[in-house]
C-alpha cells in the first residue's frame, strides 16, 4: 500500500518565511512543495529543468526577458540552466516543484 501525501495540510503549516520540502519521489526526480512570503534568490540548475506548478496565491518567475506569472493551475517548466527567481505575487504562494533528485542549485546575480 502507499502512502497520501496531504500537500495541502503541509502548506497550511509552513505559516512564516520560507520552506521548500521534498515530499514525493517520482522515478529519478523529487517532488517539491514551496511556500513562501518573500522572494527566492536568482540562482539555475545546470543539470535539471524545473517544472513549477502553483497551488496557491500567483508565483512570480523572473527572468533576465521579464517575469511570469502563474496562478493556481497553471504550470511551467525553466529548462536546465536558464537563470531565474521566484517570489509570491502577493502575500504568499504555495507551489509544486519537479527536478531531477539531487538537482545542482548555482546561486548567481540578478540581470543588471
Amino acid at each position: 500500500m502507499t502512502d497520501t501525501i496531504d500537500y495541502a495540510a503541509i502548506a497550511d503549516a509552513a505559516r512564516d518565511g520560507y520552506m521548500n520540502r521534498v515530499i514525493a519521489t517520482v522515478n529519478d526526480h523529487d517532488v517539491h512543495i514551496s511556500v513562501m512570503d518573500a522572494p527566492y534568490r536568482w540562482h539555475f540548475h545546470p543539470n535539471s529543468d524545473e517544472t513549477f506548478v502553483a497551488v496557491e496565491g500567483t508565483l512570480v518567475i523572473e527572468f533576465e526577458e521579464g517575469a511570469v506569472e502563474l496562478r493556481a493551475g497553471q504550470l511551467l517548466t525553466v529548462p536546465a540552466g536558464k537563470p531565474h527567481a521566484t517570489r509570491p505575487g502577493g502575500a504568499r504562494s504555495v507551489n509544486l516543484t519537479f527536478e531531477k533528485k539531487d538537482a545542482e542549485t548555482v546561486f548567481c546575480d540578478a540581470p543588471s
